[in-house]
């Protein structure tokens, strides 16, 4: 598992190192520059001072094995080329001399040379390219020496500090783990850092969300107990009918309410499935592009037999074709719920148009029935769960346009209900319809019955 403090501490010593390497190796070379200016300096100096006319030849004035790693060497020769000094006995460095400051490489390593000459002399001095990077080196690490003994005590002080920093955190979520499954109220932000004020506010969004939902969720359980007791207490008693029934017209009159009351139970429970599985977050609805004119053609012939039992005549109008973006299963659930109560509140003999309209960027699916419509103080309600307009005789639980008000809110659609004078019309505007590439040529017929 993943630390913040552990990955903070890592990051910051791995920076800090870093930073420390970077400013050695700075150090390294800067001191390394002044050690060449002092030591070049110096052996300007030393030449100066040696003789500059001839002398007789002398021996080497250290003439036991020598440290060829730190010692300055020293060689004069005279006019003619002849040698006649040098300080050590054992060196690698040529025996002709270039004037001025140049760099040599010997096998036993780099030298910084410096010749001159002085009268009928020519002098070299030379030293060890390693002894100046020692001396380069030992000026970094006493340097960079105080940062090294300091790093354990920054780690420490990080350790620390982003322990503290991060308390606030623990406070949050001991807080939130020391609830219950229906506390739902918000945290808390007071003392908390402004970093962690994102996630609270996120944490205390979703908490009101989860409310909202508990609460609709609550509602539905009491209002779905509700309107499952009368269906299922009607069904009670009509079997006790059917049990004391004398004689087999009585019998046979009861079996028929029993079976009418059966068939209102399971069509509400249906309808209840329906309404949870739209629901948001129930489950992942795939989404796909669905035309809407084939749709409404499916869902009309559905209906066909049930609109021919009360001589309606149903059919589509669409005058282009029109695509969306969507569920076709939970589309042709809204549409059949429309047309559904269309057919229930119109009379025998009515009419049903089914139509399909396009625009540039939104489409719309319309059913217009012939019923007396919905008085206009109920209209804004009749949407919501289990309402039913007072003295509707049709039969029904109040979830259909329940259902098909869920299904629009998931697919970006708003539905308007309007008293025509003539009946109900009922609009499903689609606010992020497609353009099809081509049009059909079959749609662009008047009212027909597939």
């Amino acid at each position: 598992m993943t630390s913040i403090r552990r990955t903070l501490l890592l990051g910051l010593s791995v920076g800090l190192s870093g930073g420390i390497l970077a400013a050695a190796g700075l150090v390294y070379f800067q001191a390394r520059e002044e050690a060449n200016e002092l030591f070049d300096y110096q052996m300007k100096q030393l030449v100066a001072s040696l003789p500059s006319q001839s002398f007789a030849p002398l021996a080497p004035s250290r003439a036991e094995e020598a440290n060829m790693q730190e010692d300055i060497v020293i060689q004069i020769w005279d006019g003619s080329g002849l040698r006649i000094y040098h300080s050590h006995e054992q060196t690698d460095l040529p025996q002709r001399a270039e004037l001025g400051f140049s760099s040599v490489n010997t096998p036993g390593g780099a030298w910084r040379v410096y010749s001159r000459q002085l009268g009928n002399t020519t002098v070299q001095v030379a030293q060890p390219l390693s002894a100046r990077r020692a001396v380069a080196t030992k000026m970094a690490v006493r340097t960079m020496a105080p940062l090294i003994l300091l790093f354990p005590f920054l780690a420490g002080l990080i350790w620390i500090t982003v322990g503290r920093g991060l308390s606030a955190v623990k406070r949050a979520a001991e807080d939130v783990q020391a609830r219950d499954a229906g506390s739902l109220s918000l945290v808390s932000g007071d003392g908390l850092p402004q970093e962690i004020q994102p996630l609270v506010q996120a944490l205390n969004g979703l908490l009101s969300r989860l409310s909202v939902a508990l609460d609709a969720q609550r509602a539905f359980v009491a209002d779905a107990a509700h309107e499952l007791k009368t269906p299922l207490t009607a069904l009670g008693l009509q079997i006790r009918l059917a049990e004391r029934a004398e004689s087999a017209e009585d019998r046979k009159h009861a079996f028929a309410e029993l079976k009418q009351g059966l068939e209102r139970a399971i069509h509400l429970v249906h309808q209840l499935l329906t309404l949870a599985r739209q629901e948001p977050g129930a489950f992942e609805q795939a989404q796909e592009d669905v035309d809407l004119v084939a749709l409404a053609r499916n869902v009309v012939a559905d209906f066909v037999v049930a609109a021919d039992a009360k001589l309606i005549d149903l059919g589509i109008k669409a005058e282009m074709p029109a695509h969306v973006t969507g569920n076709p299963a939970a589309l042709r659930i809204l549409l059949s719920n429309l047309v559904d109560n269309a057919i229930r509140y119109s009379p025998n003999g009515g009419r049903i148009d089914v139509s399909i309209q396009s625009g540039d960027r939104t489409a719309a699916l319309i059913v217009q029935d012939a019923g007396p419509g919905i008085p206009e103080a109920d209209l804004a309600r009749v949407i919501d769960r289990f309402y039913r307009v007072t003295g509707t005789q049709a039969q029904g639980s109040g979830l259909g346009l329940s259902i098909v008000k869920r299904i629009a809110e998931t697919h970006d659609a708003d539905i308007t209900l309007t008293n025509t004078g003539n009946g109900l019309r009922a609009c499903v505007t689609f606010n992020r319809a497609v353009k099809p590439a081509i049009a059909p040529a079959d749609i662009a017929g008047d009212h027909f019955i597939p």
